[in-house]
């Protein structure tokens, strides 16, 4: 099939081929044809395959009717700040013969510019829910003439908790309108949010639900955690891994990652929340243009990544929920081409790995690294656990040894407690040689009782008002005093 008998304008046409579209995708094909018709519709697709241009095509068609009057007739809304930015750049690649203006409205820059856009009556904004939600607080924007609703990656916006801010732009907006709602998967929730926005939806699935594409080959290399920066270190060395997009679970794990490959001599960037927007989009122009070989990255931010060319997406943290791992190795595998997915998998992950075969109806295959060492048991030094700490006051309490070698537990103030018995420190000093009044002003959370009244709670200081008695009770009159009305 040929984009030609889809009903899409000529000018539209004219821009997919000089950008090197030849025949449209599966939902592309399956969508394109009932949005220009202008029903409302429901499109689940795997990552990767081609969603954005289902929607935005036949929108563009629809905006290059003549009669068309000024004002903003589209709104797209999406989960991140790096989506909002592709979003955008397709619209822009598909537009570049069609006299259309375009907005992004997203945080993490300054507000004026998006300001001004709004104000202007661009014809299409694309915007994340919460910026979207605030400049509208503030009265800019005017949406009357609204024609076209995208909700894009939507079961992801309910992941985040944009429900709210979403159904509170919603009812600003007119009720007569094109609502189209796309996702990876098709939840509950997401089935229900239907019948609230949409009239009469026609949906179109492609594949099964929550299935990764088939083009990707999945592995899993089982590993134990303290092993896991190693084999990441030696599968690079693989020359075969040339655009790698790598998972952390969380923001400091992932700088934690590219720190230690960057000593190692592999080229990297992060992409996380805590980056500004001008260091997020600059990871991903060095990635795009092979600049840095690596990209690190959370779930949140990797949701805009759409990079041709990603070889390997690499779980190094197993993902909590099974859709997670589809929209994770969806990265790579995009528009039919192949990419491998590699997860890392420790004991603890096992119970996760489990639930995912079950949810994409697949055992994934195991795989051993050629000459790594798996015996390796011993944690790199910044890997050692922490050293015991009082479970009360939070104080390090010395580390746990191994009695039988006379290295027993050493403590603040119990000396040590190895072979033969214990040995005390000397009178006065503690073990660690703080003077006897020093480790008095720590007594404060340690396990002893106070001389006088009842134990006091950890972390709370003994009261001193004077009209307590030692024992912790208000002193009562005499009963003289209470006759004569004296305290």
């Amino acid at each position: 099939m040929s984009f030609q008998v889809l009903g899409l304008d000529s000018h539209i046409l004219q821009a997919i081929k000089e950008y090197g579209y030849t025949e449209p995708t599966p939902i592309q094909a399956a969508a394109i044809p009932p949005i220009i018709a202008g029903h409302d519709l429901i499109g689940i697709a795997q990552t990767g395959t081609g969603k954005t241009a289902a929607f935005t095509l036949p929108i563009l068609t629809r905006l290059a009717e003549p009669g068309k009057k000024p004002g903003t007739k589209v709104l797209i809304l999406a989960p991140t700040r790096e989506l909002v930015v592709q979003i955008e750049e397709n619209v822009l690649a598909y537009a570049k013969h069609l006299p259309l203006t375009i907005a992004k409205v997203f945080g993490g820059v300054g507000e004026r510019p998006q300001i001004n856009a709004l104000r202007s009556g661009c014809d299409i904004v694309i915007a994340t829910p919460g910026r979207l939600l605030d400049l509208m607080g503030q009265r800019h924007g005017n949406f009357s003439g609204l024609e076209h609703l995208v909700l894009d990656e939507a079961d992801r916006m309910l992941d985040m908790g944009f429900l709210p801010s979403i159904k509170r732009i919603i009812q600003a907006l007119p009720k007569k309108r094109q609502t189209l709602m796309f996702s990876a998967t098709l939840s509950k929730e997401i089935e229900a949010l239907t019948h609230e926005f949409q009239h009469h939806p026609k949906t179109v699935q492609i594949g099964r639900r929550s299935n990764p594409a088939e083009t990707v080959t999945q592995l899993v290399y089982e590993v134990p955690a303290h092993l896991k920066p190693a084999l990441l270190s030696h599968l690079l060395q693989d020359s075969k891994m040339d655009m790698v997009l790598v998972f952390s679970r969380t923001k400091h794990g992932a700088d934690k990652i590219a720190r230690r490959l960057e000593q190692v001599g592999v080229k990297c960037a992060t992409l996380h929340a805590n980056r500004s927007q001008n260091q997020r989009l600059k990871a991903l122009a060095d990635f795009k243009s092979g600049e840095v070989r690596v990209l690190v990255a959370t779930d949140i931010a990797a949701r805009g990544i759409d990079v041709d060319g990603i070889s390997h997406v690499v779980n190094y943290d197993f993902p909590m929920h099974s859709e997670d791992y589809v929209h994770r190795i969806g990265r790579t595998g995009r528009a039919q081409a192949i990419g491998d997915a590699i997860s890392f998998i420790s004991p603890e992950d096992q119970a996760a790995l489990r639930s995912l075969e079950k949810f994409i109806g697949r055992g994934l295959i195991r795989k051993r690294a050629e000459g790594f060492n798996y015996a390796a048991t011993a944690a790199p030094r910044s890997e050692e656990p922490p050293r015991y700490r009082d479970p009360r006051s939070g104080r390090p309490q010395g580390q746990r040894g191994q009695g039988g070698q006379g290295q027993g537990r050493q403590g603040q103030g119990g000396g040590q407690r190895g072979q033969g018995g214990s040995q005390q420190a000397p009178r006065g000093q503690s073990s660690q040689g703080a003077p006897k009044a020093q480790e008095g002003q720590r007594r404060q959370g340690r396990d002893e009782r106070p001389k006088s009244g009842r134990e006091q709670q950890p972390n709370q200081p003994r009261r001193q008002d004077s009209d307590r008695q030692p024992s912790g009770k208000p002193a009562k009159p005499s009963l003289w005093n209470r006759l004569t009305g004296r305290k």
